[in-house]
């Protein structure tokens, strides 16, 4: 291992042990924000430091087989156990390197997930549903709670436009790279003469800001608009103007929430939608300019880009990033798309691992 890496791990050790200091007192959380960062900071690095402790016992292991070779009734068993220490030491060495990689500052976060219908009217406003169904049910398989926020339903009850709030520990790290153009070949239910069409939804995957105050947003340049929520009728309609559209007015970002019968509750979840899509937007201003000297194998998250495609008649879905193609469209429809997402989460660090290589 290069001194400059173990000297990095000796670091994340200390740091390791500060924290559990400072977390251990009363006084831990007596101010929240400043908690919420070093409970994060700890879970970073926790992981990291355990594996490096495991390096440590492989070497041990290491120097104890080497010292038993000169044992002639052990030199066989030695022989083994200095195979199995070196082998150890190369595969959490190379899990280090991974760990090691630049972290994004929101993989921890929770996040906003948008689905928008794009082409094909009813039928991709249909798919649009079967796409909020697919990721909540990911979700859950994850242990994350999965809130609607706001949503726009179409005649045969799917989703012109739906948000939904996804909860959960490593929530963004997993969704991420899902942001793009998601396209569905399959035959409507509107479809009477039995032909394929294809259809389109637009997916945008926003980190949620900790607090407003991370993204400045000026009182003066908000217009907030109440109006009575739409839905359907019975005993429960909504009967005062608790719905919320708040208009950003510089760059014309429109956001409503209609989910809660509390206007103070619906407002609330619409900033923090705003503060999101404001985020969002830095973002990708800034992956733009990193993608001006290097393209990212993943993906630039263009909203216009195509990343995937349902072929429903073949039972197939294809990664075009990746060039992967599943013949379990089902399994996938109904959440299970954790092969895709660990496939792009290593194309992605197998980049970075790359660029450290040519840096160094």
């Amino acid at each position: 291992m290069k001194s400059s890496i173990r000297n990095k791990l000796e670091q994340l050790a200390f740091r390791l042990e500060e924290l559990d200091g400072v977390l251990a007192t009363e006084a831990a959380t007596a101010d929240m924000d400043q908690y919420r960062k070093l409970t994060r900071e700890h879970a970073e690095i926790g992981p990291v430091v355990h594996l490096y402790k495991n390096f440590q016992l492989a070497e041990a292991d290491e120097v104890s087989a080497a010292e038993m070779l000169a044992d002639p009734e052990m030199k066989e068993f030695a022989a083994a156990e200095l195979d199995s220490a070196r082998q150890a030491q190369a595969r959490i060495e190379q899990e280090l390197q991974i760990a090691l990689l630049p972290r994004d500052p929101n993989d921890e976060r929770n996040l906003f997930l948008e689905v928008r219908a794009g082409t094909g009217g009813d039928e991709a406003a249909l798919f649009a549903a079967d796409l909020l169904r697919m990721y909540t049910r990911f979700a859950e398989r994850q242990g994350w709670r999965v809130e609607i926020v706001s949503a726009s339903e179409s005649d045969l009850g799917g989703y012109k436009e739906v948000i939904a709030r996804i909860v959960g520990q490593g929530a963004y790290s997993k969704l991420k790279f899902e942001s793009g153009g998601h396209r569905v070949q399959r035959v409507p239910v509107t479809e009477t003469q039995g032909r394929i069409h294809t259809s389109a939804c637009t997916v945008a995957v926003m980190p949620e800001a900790d607090e407003l105050a991370e993204i400045q947003i000026n009182p003066a340049e908000l217009r907030i608009d109440t109006f009575r929520a739409s839905g359907a009728g019975g005993q429960h309609i909504n009967k005062t103007d608790s719905a919320v559209r708040i208009t950003h007015l510089p760059t014309g970002i429109v956001v409503e929430c209609q989910d809660d019968r509390s206007q103070h509750r619906n407002k609330a979840q619409a900033m923090s939608v705003l503060a999101a899509r404001l985020k969002d937007a830095q973002l990708r201003e800034q992956q733009q300019k990193e993608a001006a000297t290097r393209k990212s194998l993943v993906g630039s998250g263009d909203r216009s880009e195509r990343i995937r495609t349902y072929n429903f008649p073949q039972g197939r879905i294809t990664d075009h990033r990746i060039n992967l193609t599943l013949y379990k469209l089902d399994a996938a429809m109904d959440g299970d798309i954790g092969e895709l997402i660990d496939g792009l989460i290593t194309e992605h660090q197998t980049e970075l691992l790359a660029q450290l290589t040519e840096e160094n």
